[in-house]
């Protein structure tokens, strides 16, 4: 079996998270359950944002979860990785556009 920090199995765990604070779980789901139907965006839509924030957040069980559900929507690897490039470039120029910052302040402190 390969060793990962993460264990895929945690992922089937998540409901459990209620147990410790039943109040809040539920809302949790209540919410989370919520956001992930049809509305103006269908759920195969939100489905690949949720598999593009995945990748910027850096969530493995939430890739692995967003991996399966696009699949079971008819998402393909193609938009799987548009998607997934998509959200690269918009954390990679939030990275980049704070050097506006760093720019700024080495300006004020070198004159």
């Amino acid at each position: 079996m390969e060793k990962t920090y993460y264990d895929p199995s945690d992922l089937k765990k998540f409901g459990k998270i209620s147990e410790w604070n039943e109040e809040l779980g539920s809302k949790f789901f209540e919410y989370y359950g919520k956001v992930f139907e049809e509305g103006s965006l269908t759920a195969r839509e939100k489905s690949l944002i949720a598999l593009a924030v995945a990748h910027t957040v850096q969530c493995p069980y939430c890739i692995d979860a967003y991996t399966g559900d696009g699949l079971k929507r008819g998402i393909t690897k193609e938009e799987m990785m548009e998607a997934l490039h998509v959200a690269a470039a918009i954390r990679g120029g939030a990275s980049l556009v704070h050097g506006v910052q760093m720019m700024n302040k080495y300006d004020k402190l070198s004159m």
